[in-house]
């Protein structure tokens, strides 16, 4: 067992989970403020609990990359200058959202923090940073914001990813290494030429993605051509589109990349035009075989099967179908099905996750079995358009597992 729940998960949804690696440990953490005071308040509650969270380790830690999801965007100034004063000079990667807490709070936090004798960080601008060991460069980016001043969801996402591919030339890195993305996309399912913007961002997307190749070393041999990184496309409040993503770079040959399809859903980069005319350029996940041990990027996740919505207007059967895909997606006889025995991870696995609701009325409901199927892991609830009109729910995670290939049979006499 890799994934430790660790925290006490309060009404409020703080909590955290302790990953052990061996050369390296990780924390999860997903915090929102008890109190419902001013904004300064709130984001002192914030950093307070996080700072005490990271003191109970075994080891120092580094936050790396954080994500805040705001009520109102107007605060990110003063939030940023709360956070200033607590990292100094040791900013993690940060994305600053606007998709209102579930809670009612003003904020909402979801950070990752790394220790372990062997890890080096180092920070390229506020945009990127670098953490590197055992023959390892994790290059996370966060932050990247489309010109504001472009009309169109089209316009906006070609920006955003030319300045996404800068941000991770200064790292030493190539789009081509990504592994996982995240499109922060405002009005997502608003109309935009005769379509909706998540459709113009497709466009945009696969447009762009057309002349890279995703990891070509690092796949399994047999794997289709067109592999595309795990993915996040998800609505919020404000206009305008900011996106990150994480990356991988090694020489190490005990690396595999997997990407991943859920065998009762299409998969969503061969949608059919109906649904967009490019279909969304991602794998439902990406897995990653690091020595022993297992990492799974999930994508977000909705109530679909095939490739049609399911259970309109329902909340409890699209988060039970919702979690029934992630399950399916993750499962060891998912893994041999796409060629790699002895892998695989359970709902338990899952380090933290995050949930996305439409409607803020269905939060109850939704947590309620969110806390029944996945425990006590750490979870940000944030309200947010879906990708689709109907859809009321879409749910990512990571999850760490251990790798443990079947014993090779003795030859004759052996």
């Amino acid at each position: 067992m890799v994934v430790l729940p660790a925290g006490v998960e309060s009404a409020e949804g703080a909590a955290y989970s302790f990953v052990d690696l061996g050369d390296s440990a990780r924390v999860a953490l997903s915090l929102a403020p008890g109190g419902r005071g001013p904004f300064r308040e709130q984001a002192r509650e914030v950093m307070a609990a996080l700072q005490a969270i990271l003191a109970k380790q075994p080891e120092q830690m580094t936050v790396t990359v954080q994500t805040v999801f705001l009520r109102d965007a107007a605060d990110q100034a003063e939030c940023e200058a709360i956070f200033g004063a607590h990292y100094g000079a040791q900013w993690p990667v940060t994305n600053f959202v606007s998709q209102p807490p579930c809670s009612g709070a003003a904020l909402a936090l979801e950070a990752w923090a790394i220790g372990g004798d062997s890890v080096r960080i180092e920070r390229y601008g506020l945009e990127a940073l670098v953490v590197s060991y055992d023959s390892v460069r994790w290059v996370h980016c966060g932050g990247v914001k489309a010109l504001a001043s472009l009309d169109g969801a089209y316009p906006q996402a070609l920006d955003a990813l030319a300045r996404l591919s800068r941000v991770l030339a200064r790292a030493g890195c190539g789009l081509e290494q990504v592994v996982r993305t995240w499109f922060y996309l405002g009005g997502i399912t608003d109309p935009e030429a005769k379509v909706w913007r998540y459709q113009e961002l497709n466009r945009a997307r696969s447009d762009f993605y057309r002349a890279i190749r995703f990891h070509s070393s690092r796949l399994q041999r047999d794997n289709p051509p067109g592999v595309y990184p795990a993915s996040t496309g998800i609505g919020m409040s404000s206009p305008g589109l900011v996106i990150g993503c994480l990356a991988l770079e090694t020489d190490r040959e005990d690396v595999l990349l997997l990407p991943l399809e859920n065998p009762q859903q299409t998969p969503a980069y061969a949608y059919h035009s109906k649904y967009s005319s490019q279909s969304p350029k991602f794998s439902r996940a990406m897995a990653l075989r690091l020595g022993d041990y297992l990492t799974t990027w999930i994508s977000g996740t909705a109530s679909i099967v095939g490739s049609e919505s399911c259970h309109p207007g329902d909340i409890e059967k699209q988060t039970e179908q919702t979690i029934d895909n992630i399950q399916r997606l993750i499962a060891s006889d998912n893994f041999a099905a796409h060629g790699v025995s002895g892998a695989g991870a359970a709902l338990h696995d899952l380090a933290k996750i995050r949930v996305y609701l439409k409607r803020l009325e269905d939060l109850d409901k939704c947590r309620a079995i969110c806390r029944q199927r996945f425990g006590a892991v750490p979870a940000v609830y944030a309200v947010a358009d879906i990708c689709r009109p109907e859809l009321l729910v879409e749910i990512e995670g990571v999850a760490f597992s251990r790798y443990s290939p079947p014993a090779r049979p003795l030859g004759p006499g052996k």
